[in-house]
């Protein structure tokens, strides 16, 4: 395999035929492009056959699941990866259109060991990707996806003999069919069902349905146009639009996908969004009822309740912080035993009893919705005022380029340290501990905290600040962090303010 080149462009002859990958798009834990800016089809198939190389490199059987999600251009995307994989003497089982989590089920279902599922997640359309893995339930983490970035970039992948193609069909009615079990609501409930015309509004509706759940429909209609909004339960534009439904239609709540599904975002039946980190702190209280002493992970994004709500001690919860990123959340899961992962971004990963261990929404709306037929005269508001009352912002994400983040965020670590370590106020209180797991999460004396730190999939940094005392002093945390940005010139402009 000869190296892709940098400078191939669009409309040319040597696009058609020679592959180009900017290597930006080798992420922390998965591989994402804009196409066909960044990545073309010859470039994909490279990207296949470094996959398969890797597999090999590894002394793993050399089976694929292989899946794409509902986007005009993911099957043509995924048949280019499925070129390189054959290319490698990998056997190929194409499980058709999918979700993330339907494909990370795939390789339960089918008994083999890797798995690679192209999608751009909820970025918008234009972007590309891949995720992947050969130990389930994990996906690739750094180090995979840099020994896979070498072989792709170096030219190293190998064409063996050996590879096929297999359709499988089926799968889609199996993981709806393990999603339900034999579970049926007692309780009455009326859900909004919010999916943003992506690759869920082929299986949000009909699983509710299945559970006993009336369903409210909401942009259900698949359209790879997105032309509502981009489904993102992250995004305000998307939360927005779900509570307008829940108070135009008096639903108990409403439910939210993102593109690829392996997300969940949640609306009361007031009309307030909650933050999935608070969802995850609900969610743990009721699990934590069933499975005592239980360990939960949470991203250093989320809520400082996990440790510190009286409930969840009550119930002997361990909380542990770990890295944001769906691979580094899989893999502390599962290398501490813990019940279940919650990030904030609405990752939730549900270990064994309760799930597979790989994030799956339609997993998480399952969990709800059992939450709440154990708990037949608790509203979903009643569930979030119970809380303990915290002053969150939103996730915002100032510009900046994925060429500079990662040096300009290793100097903000430092200055925030340096902080810490010269025994500074920080908005009126004194530093507790800066927690460097991933970036830099400040914790106050009195438990508030604020967050700095790289986005692993847009060129981005990512702030988000919590106060246990006040909105008040959750923007005075937030300025205090946003001036150590500033002595950053590289860093822009935020995608959105408190």
């Amino acid at each position: 395999m000869t190296k892709p080149l940098p400078d191939v462009t669009p409309n040319t002859w040597e696009f058609l035929r020679d592959a180009m990958i900017k290597p930006t798009g080798f992420r922390e834990y998965d591989a994402r492009w804009k196409y066909p800016d960044e990545i073309n089809l010859p470039g994909v198939t490279a990207l296949g056959l470094g996959l398969g190389t890797q597999i090999h490199l590894r002394g793993i059987e050399p089976v694929i699941a292989v899946g794409n999600d509902y986007r005009d251009y993911s099957l043509s995307i995924k048949n280019a990866l499925i070129l390189g994989l054959m290319r490698a003497g990998i056997q190929v089982k194409d499980i058709g259109p999918a979700l993330s989590p339907m494909a990370y089920f795939s390789q339960f279902h089918l008994d083999v060991p890797a798995v690679a599922m192209v999608t751009a997640s909820h970025n918008p359309n234009g972007w590309t990707g891949v995720k992947m893995g050969f130990d389930r339930p994990l996906t690739h983490g750094p180090d995979e996806m840099g020994e896979l970035r070498d072989i792709v970039l170096n030219g190293e992948g190998k064409p063996r003999p050996g590879g096929g193609y297999e359709f499988v069909d089926g799968v889609r009615d199996a993981y709806l069919d393990d999603l339900v079990g034999d579970f049926k609501m007692t309780r009455k409930l009326r859900v909004v069902c919010a999916t943003g015309n992506g690759t869920a509004s082929a299986f949000a509706p009909v699983l509710f349905e299945r559970l006993g759940v009336e369903v409210i429909p909401s942009h259900n209609e698949l359209d790879y146009t997105f032309p509502n909004y981009n489904p993102n339960p992250e995004a305000m534009e998307m939360l927005h639009d779900m509570a307008d439904t829940v108070k135009a239609t008096g639903a108990d709540f409403a439910l939210g996908f993102d593109g690829d599904g392996d997300r969940c975002g949640v609306v009361d039946d007031e009309g307030e969004e909650i933050f999935a980190d608070k969802v995850g702190v609900i969610m743990a209280r009721d699990l934590s009822k069933l499975y005592p002493n239980a360990t939960f992970v949470a991203d250093v994004k989320s809520t400082g309740l996990f440790a510190a709500d009286p409930e969840l001690k009550k119930n002997g919860v361990k909380a542990d912080y770990w890295k944001t990123g769906h691979s580094h959340m899989k893999r502390r899961v599962k290398e501490i035993g813990a019940l279940a992962g919650f990030e904030k971004s609405g990752h939730y990963f549900l270990a064994e009893p309760v799930g597979r261990g790989y994030d799956c929404g339609m997993r998480v709306a399952v969990e709800i919705c059992k939450l709440m037929d154990r708990n037949p005269d608790m509203s979903m508001s009643d569930l979030r005022k119970a809380l303990p009352t915290t002053y969150s912002t939103p996730t915002m994400s100032p510009y900046c380029s994925d060429t500079e983040k990662y040096d300009v965020l290793e100097r903000l670590v430092e200055k925030l340290v340096a902080k810490h370590e010269a025994n500074e106020e920080f908005a009126g209180q004194s530093i507790e501990e800066v927690v460097t797991v991933n970036g830099a999460r400040v914790i106050l004396a009195n438990g508030s905290w604020g967050l700095v730190r790289a986005s692993s999939n847009t060129p981005n940094l990512v702030v988000v600040c919590e106060s246990a005392e006040s909105d008040a002093e959750m923007r005075d945390i937030f300025n205090e962090i946003d001036a150590v940005i500033r002595t950053e010139p590289s860093v822009g402009e935020y995608d959105q303010k408190i």
